[in-house]
């Protein structure tokens, strides 16, 4: 970049900590470039998934994730980040433009960065500690920070249709051939640099009053010694928006990644859920039955405490940046 501008270690360091962002199924499905002035995203359609995500809402969620984890990069490297979100309508590919100025990073802002590394998704059963309801209010400002809202589903009746809605999506996706073959190619995939790791996913085990885990291919992670003898008092958080147009599904990305930094950072074990929101069934049954068609369901989250003999998790692998960024030195 020009003088007075990032030098190449620094927007190195910076990209590498937005490639550690969540996506589904670990696709990675963005591109960055790097120009004199600007970073700019694009989305890398050809690592959409057809059958998992057929209207490439996922897609936009992991790319607004990817945004986030840069910006945040950006800001404890001492760079803040101006963002131009979609600005091209012609070229529908390139989701951001950021430009940087000088910036004194804030405790805030080095606290979720250093998050990034340590960030992880764990599918296992969480302990029986109560998450406090103060916790919970925190994570939603971070949210409405994003331009999101992220509630709480803690009414009964309300929850139950969730974990409802989560069993139907998973029996309607074991009908479907394609979706079979898609995650079959996409997970158990330990020594590659994309999908999900078999040492990451745990056997499906149902416990009336819990949601089911998504069931994968070849499933490796065990559960805690003895989590089965108490309950899991994860709480299972909405993340909205107020409308559900592409950009929503971007921004919402962003906030999605701005919740689970602060979560780790508070110490929560975290799981995104999205596979209820990726059918248009289920996901309506969602927004009616648990949001009262009030806003738009675009990510479900898990919250709790990990159990105390819960083993650190690896991390997931990722692409080297040589494969996802473009204009750097080498």
């Amino acid at each position: 970049m020009r003088q007075g501008l990032p030098d190449d270690d620094t927007v190195r360091a910076a990209l590498a900590l937005a490639t550690r962002a969540p996506s589904v199924h670990n696709s990675q499905p963005w591109q960055w470039k790097v120009g004199d002035r600007t970073v700019h995203l694009y989305a890398d359609r050809e690592l959409r998934l057809p059958a998992i995500d057929p209207e490439g809402r996922d897609l936009l969620l992991s790319c607004g994730a990817a945004l986030h984890h840069l910006r945040v990069g950006f800001a404890a490297l001492g760079w803040h980040s101006r963002v131009h979100r979609m600005p091209n309508p012609a070229e529908p590919e390139r989701l951001a433009a950021v430009e940087l100025t000088r910036h004194e990073p804030t405790f805030d802002e080095i606290s979720l960065a250093s998050a990034i590394p340590r960030r992880r998704t764990d599918r296992r059963r969480f302990s029986s500690w109560e998450v406090p309801p103060s916790r919970i209010a925190t994570l939603a400002e971070h949210a409405a920070a994003e331009g999101a809202v992220l509630i709480a589903v803690t009414d009964p009746v309300a929850r139950y249709q969730l974990i409802e809605a989560i069993g139907e999506a998973a029996r309607l996706h074991d009908n479907d051939p394609a979706y079979q073959v898609e995650l079959a190619r996409w997970t158990g995939r330990d020594e590659d640099t994309q999908g999900v790791p078999a040492r990451s996913t745990v056997a499906p085990v149902h416990v009336p009053g819990e949601p089911d885990p998504r069931r994968f291919r070849d499933p490796r992670l065990p559960q805690p010694e003895g989590s089965f003898a108490e309950p899991d008092a994860s709480v299972l958080l909405m993340l909205a928006t107020a409308s559900d147009d592409a950009m929503s599904q971007f921004r919402a990305g962003e906030a999605m990644s701005e919740v689970l930094l602060a979560a780790t950072h508070a110490g929560l074990a975290n799981c995104p859920l999205s596979e209820p929101l990726e059918i248009g069934s289920t996901r309506d049954t969602v927004r009616s039955e648990v949001l009262g068609d009030g806003a738009y369901p675009q990510l479900i989250l898990r919250v709790g405490w990990a159990a105390v003999n819960a083993d650190p998790l690896a991390a997931t692998p990722r692409r080297p940046l040589s494969e996802v960024v473009h204009g750097l030195a080498d």
